[in-house]
């Protein structure tokens, strides 16, 4: 019995196309690193274990592309990329979408879970402490404004 695409399987999941796969994330770092390049150049810029082939390449940066994470410009006979998301911005995406998904949005709920893993420092803690205290700080002087 063919699925019909109607009636979809709801245990099936959509690809979410705001968020990177394992593969497309790496071919971002590269490019957040480089600012831009062609295919050849995120190739070269890959560990080299890696070894993809030109048009695995190619077709991941299209994808990105596609999704929306890059736009491209013909140089010469290359395509030349650049990311249309800062990685920052992308961060924010990521932890929104694990906050809501795994932690059922409640940001308090992740960030327990992160200071409760014993592999952080007493210094990360500090840092974390640290972050929190300056982001209070900036948001009572905002509203004192």
């Amino acid at each position: 019995m063919k699925d019909n695409p109607k009636t979809e399987d709801p245990m099936r999941r959509k690809k979410n196309r705001h968020l990177l796969t394992e593969v497309e994330l790496e071919f971002m770092t590269e490019l957040w690193a480089l600012g831009e390049g062609s295919v050849k150049e995120v190739l070269a810029s890959l560990p080299e274990e890696r070894n993809l082939a030109y048009t695995s390449g190619a077709t991941i940066l299209r994808i990105l592309e596609e999704k929306g994470f890059v736009e491209s410009r013909k140089e010469g006979k290359s395509l030349i990329y650049k990311p249309l998301l800062a990685k920052d911005q992308y961060q924010t995406r990521s932890l929104q979408n694990l906050s809501r998904t795994l932690f059922d949005d409640t940001p308090a709920t992740l960030v327990a879970r992160l200071v409760d893993d014993e592999g952080l420092s007493e210094a990360d803690l500090e840092d974390i402490r640290a972050l929190v205290e300056r982001r209070l700080h900036d948001d009572s002087d905002e509203a004192g404004t």
